[in-house]
């Protein structure tokens, strides 16, 4: 049998002439590794090369300005209009995913436009597979800075979040989330390189949105509140976002399931510079 874990880390990894905290480094691992699983699927499709910093740089600015905007008006609407100088102060905390995912969706939106000329399907269908790992990664990070817990718990499993003034065990939900979101990473990566998802527009997607925003869903009935107007809430802010994002993904589930295979075409750009003379 387990005992009550006693969660005492510090969130600064590197506190000295420079100051790298963890939840940082897991954003910058994540898009890191995120940059390169879809390289990697660009190589096997031959997509140009030159799309890949450009998705980057639209998706780290959707990122960090959704997550953030999202905050601020899903969850600390009234403090923020008081106080609007305060929006940009990123490194006081405040992100919330449901404002990323729409920021990114936007994003992508506009990078389709703009960069590819294709569906937007197409990018979502291939981003969708490392934000999930990127998902487990930010979990991980609000883990060592001790916030977002949940209920407390009589469950062996419980950690006593010390530095947040915590004596009693609660639920670690960051690590329900974590773990959650790197099984739908593996779910991805192997409807991606061994069932060719990717040829059915949307279908990444949609298992992305239903798997990910149930999850979720479910998580927060043991998750305390993130302000305290959802304490009168029979769900959650968290939960009612999470809604319209399920039946999305059972939508495109199905939508893609009804539709023909694609094949995907594109001049191997990455081929011809790795052969090209030197």
């Amino acid at each position: 049998m387990l005992s009550f874990i006693t969660w005492d880390v510090n969130p600064m990894l590197i506190d000295s002439f420079v100051h790298i905290r963890w939840y940082g480094l897991m954003f910058a691992i994540g898009f890191w590794i995120g940059y390169e699983i879809v390289s990697r699927m660009f190589r096997h499709e031959g997509a140009p090369e030159r799309w890949l910093g450009i998705l980057l740089l639209w998706v780290v600015a959707g990122t960090v300005i959704g997550a953030r905007l999202g905050h601020v008006f899903f969850y600390e609407w009234n403090y923020y209009s008081a106080h609007p100088d305060k929006i940009i102060a990123i490194w006081e905390g405040g992100l919330a995913s449901h404002g990323g995912t729409i920021g990114i969706i936007i994003a992508v939106i506009l990078f389709s436009i703009i960069t590819t000329r294709r569906s937007p399907l197409w990018t979502f269908d291939r981003l969708c597979i490392p934000i999930a790992l990127v998902g487990a990664l930010i979990r991980f990070g609000n883990l060592m800075n001790s916030e977002i817990y949940g209920h407390v718990t009589d469950m062996p499993w419980g950690f006593i979040f010390v530095r947040d003034g915590q004596t009693l065990p609660c639920h670690p939900t960051q690590i329900y989330e974590s773990l959650a979101y790197l099984a739908l990473f593996g779910l991805l990566m192997w409807m991606y390189w061994k069932k060719n998802a990717e040829c059915r527009p949307g279908l990444l997607l949609g298992v992305f949105f239903t798997i990910l925003f149930t999850a979720r869903f479910f998580i927060e009935f043991v998750k305390n509140d993130q302000v305290g107007f959802e304490a009168d809430m029979t769900l959650n802010m968290g939960q009612l976002l999470s809604i319209p994002f399920i039946i999305a993904g059972i939508w495109l589930i199905i939508r893609a399931c009804r539709r023909p295979m694609v094949e995907i075409k594109f001049t191997n750009k990455f081929a011809e510079q790795i052969n090209a003379p030197r």
